[in-house]
């Protein structure tokens, strides 16, 4: 099998690896499972799509991507709707997008199901020509990344110190919305801390919040908290870190193929997509892309 590697400069750093060992280490495993590959090194994050193209251009069996979720993203968006397979190297520290394909975690586990070569395909979502693969958000996360981001470049820290203070930052300078969400005879108006929209559908219970059961049912999952407010959304946040977020209570849940969301803004809004922060201009148009992407992976299990 011939592949082509885009390996995130920052890839192995949560796990603690140096990542001068990633490529080598890559590069034994590579060997071991007989598998030819050349390993691009990324050094920004911004280099990854203009990457993934020229390995597109080689030829090759499959395109691999080494780091977290923002990584495979990056590599998967560009890969859309052309055919060639993605491999996923779960390099990263939560790596959702692999724990919800059934990829194994650990990575030599991960290269033996590349080797395997079997490929599926899976859905994509996508907001005004941008593509994620997990979700996207606007309200409170897109601010909380952007500062969380801001913190560790300014102080040198990691990425949950980071996030504390970003929390704190935010909060005292609450994003609250009005947003109007329309889709074939639906109108929904809200005021809200964000509105969040899954690649298919994010499982949200009473007692739990588990990730998709499938990313293959070409459907987009939308979530608005029902009340405004910073003492709303603490107690969202106190009652999900309890376990005991309740959907019926908590969200106005949606299950969409294709919508707008609307706000009160006339200027480009902050839009996460798989943790990468950029500007748009409402409206907000979230279209659902079945089978956009085909990913090495097993066979979902049956229902």
């Amino acid at each position: 099998m011939k592949t082509v590697t885009i390996l995130n400069h920052a890839a192995g750093k949560s796990s603690g690896s140096n990542p001068g060992d990633i490529p080598r280490r890559l590069g034994q495993l590579f060997s071991q499972f007989g598998i030819e590959s050349e390993i691009i090194l990324a050094s920004r994050n911004a280099d990854l799509a203009a990457l993934t193209r020229r390995a597109v251009d080689t030829g090759p069996d499959a395109v691999l991507a080494g780091g977290g979720d923002g990584t495979v993203s990056a590599v998967a968006s560009v890969l859309a709707h052309t055919g060639l397979s993605l491999g996923i190297l779960p390099l990263g520290t939560l790596n959702h997008f692999a724990k919800d394909l059934q990829i194994p975690t650990g990575i030599e586990g991960a290269i033996e199901l590349i080797a395997k070569g079997r490929s599926r395909k899976v859905d994509m979502g996508e907001v005004n020509g941008r593509r994620f693969i997990n979700n996207s958000s606007i309200g409170i996360y897109p601010h909380l990344v952007k500062n969380r981001e801001d913190q560790r470049l300014k102080l040198g820290i990691g990425k949950w110190p980071a996030l504390a203070l970003a929390v704190v930052k935010v909060f005292r300078r609450f994003p609250e919305l009005r947003v109007e969400l329309l889709s074939d005879g639906l109108d929904i108006t809200r005021h809200t801390p964000f509105v969040f929209v899954g690649n298919n559908v994010y499982n949200i219970s009473l007692f739990t919040v588990r990730n998709r059961s499938a990313v293959d049912a070409g459907v987009l999952s939308v979530y608005i908290a029902n009340r405004g407010g910073r003492f709303e959304l603490l107690r969202i946040f106190s009652r999900a870190f309890a376990g005991r977020l309740d959907q019926a209570l908590d969200f106005t849940a949606l299950t969409l193929h294709d919508f707008r969301v609307q706000t009160t803004s006339r200027r480009p809004v902050r839009v996460a997509l798989d943790g990468e922060v950029v500007r748009m201009s409402p409206p907000l148009h979230y279209v659902t892309r079945p089978g956009a992407l085909k990913v090495i992976a097993p066979a979902p299990e049956p229902l």
